[in-house]
């Protein structure tokens, strides 16, 4: 058989096929079915490399606190300081936003609330038609220095 085929005949047989039959086995010699079979293993490896999912980048997460802190080491504050600026910031942010006002910060973006007006929408899982009640979220729009920075 394997001077029919040669050697690179099995290996495409066995490639074509996929798989070794029983039936095949029987008529080959021990030596030509290991044979057959190595190089079908090595068909299998070579031809499918094994694909990697790709890993996302490690991205370090910076708080509000450290920020505030960093700036209070700068500006010589304790770190008590520096986190009462942190939540006064906050505080002081939040009562604007609530109020309806435009926050513009220069440098930064410019925060406002806007309404999302009352909607229809799908249940993914039955597809049933559900009402999406009205709402307000906080949009924040990168100023153009902010931009050209990154």
């Amino acid at each position: 058989m394997t001077e029919i085929l040669g050697d690179s005949g099995i290996a495409e047989s066995a490639r074509r096929i996929g798989t070794v039959c029983d039936s095949v086995r029987l008529n080959l010699s021990d030596r030509e079915a290991s044979m057959a079979t190595n190089l079908m293993t090595k068909a299998k490896t070579a031809s499918a490399p094994a694909k990697k999912a790709a890993t996302p980048k490690k991205v370090d997460v910076v708080t509000l606190k450290s920020v505030f802190e960093q700036i209070g080491e700068s500006h010589g504050l304790a770190k008590k300081q520096a986190h009462g600026m942190a939540a006064g910031f906050v505080q002081a942010l939040t009562a604007h936003l609530i109020k309806g006002d435009k926050l513009r910060m220069s440098g930064l973006g410019i925060l406002e609330v806007k309404d999302r007006p009352a909607r229809t929408g799908r249940n993914p899982g039955t597809g049933e038609t559900i009402a999406i009640a009205a709402s307000k979220k906080v949009s924040f729009r990168a100023a153009k220095e902010l931009k050209e920075a990154i």
